[in-house]
């Protein structure tokens, strides 16, 4: 009889669900309803009750990796959904994507209208800043101001909005392997992988362990990316929450498109590898909760 005890099999669902229910009820309490002329309605309309909260479940993961402030954490957490969301809302709106569904409901625009859009964006932007720079000293100043300058870096002309500016500039354009691979680690991959480094800067990682999380941060990023292609042609829009097919009719250039769908697949399942591998490198105690993100960000179906 083999005596060796197996590993018990990480349980992601239970790990997250506590953690989401605590950054459901931050946002809820942070995205106030207030906000004048009903600006605040069209906040909590883009941001609660929808998403996957994948960049707030990274840096809560990566700051328990790293022993971190799990305050500054939250903060971050939230700050990293705030900037998505306002991302999305503009994304969808008719002078970029001109989307009508989203999370599996009309987009910002079509429920308040394009001005109102407009502004709850601008507004979950600026609120994403000001979460990060609380006054009640929870959070260290030298804390607070290596995280605004990752979301920055992250959400600006060197990350996702650079990223999508590329992605409007593309459209009808052949682009080579490369070139899709530097859009897509900007449009999508930087936040992504900025929200593992607000995670990690929670805490004080040694120089390897950090090296190794951004490395773990850009192969997940990509990944989704690369998934988000896939499941553009293999989904339909009740199973994504979002328009299916989108890429395609609009003539963008996707993994797919350059790929094929066979060779993206197994793209997706080699970024997976390097995301492992980066884990494995950092000298950190328990990835568990990394490892079993970036498996659901390959294996998932929306």
């Amino acid at each position: 009889m083999d005596a060796r005890v197996k590993p018990a099999v990480f349980d992601l669902t239970g790990w997250s669900a506590g953690r989401l229910a605590r950054v459901e009820e931050a946002l809820s309490r942070w995205v106030v309803a207030d906000a004048p002329a009903g600006l605040g309605d069209a906040m909590r309309y883009a941001v609660l009750d929808g998403g996957k909260r994948l960049r707030p479940l990274l840096v809560l993961a990566a700051c328990e990796a790293v022993g971190g402030n799990e305050t500054a954490a939250l903060r971050a957490a939230c700050a990293t959904e705030l900037i998505h969301a306002y991302s999305l809302v503009h994304d969808d709106m008719p002078c970029m994507d001109n989307d009508v569904l989203r999370r599996g409901k009309p987009t910002v625009h079509v429920q308040f209208g394009e001005a109102a859009a407009l502004l709850a964006g601008d507004a979950l932007q600026a609120l994403a800043f000001e979460l990060l720079v609380p006054d009640d000293g929870t959070v260290p100043t030298a804390t607070q101001a290596a995280l605004c300058r990752l979301l920055a870096q992250a959400a600006g002309h060197s990350g996702m909005a650079g990223g999508q500016a590329i992605d409007l500039a593309s459209v009808g354009q052949d682009l080579s392997e490369d070139q899709l691979r530097a859009m897509h680690r900007l449009k999508t991959g930087a936040l992504l992988q900025g929200s593992v480094m607000m995670g990690a800067a929670c805490g004080e990682p040694a120089p390897a362990a950090a090296v190794a999380l951004r490395d773990y941060g850009a192969a997940l990023g990509l990944a989704f990316q690369v998934v988000d292609d896939i499941l553009d042609v293999t989904a339909d829009s009740a199973t994504l929450g979002k328009t299916a097919g989108k890429d395609a009719a609009q003539d963008k250039p996707t993994y797919v498109s350059l790929l094929g769908l066979q060779r993206s697949q197994a793209y997706a399942q080699t970024l997976f590898s390097q995301a492992t591998v980066a884990l494995d490198a950092s000298g950190l105690a328990d990835t568990r909760a990394l490892r079993a993100l970036a498996d659901m960000v390959v294996n998932r179906n929306n």
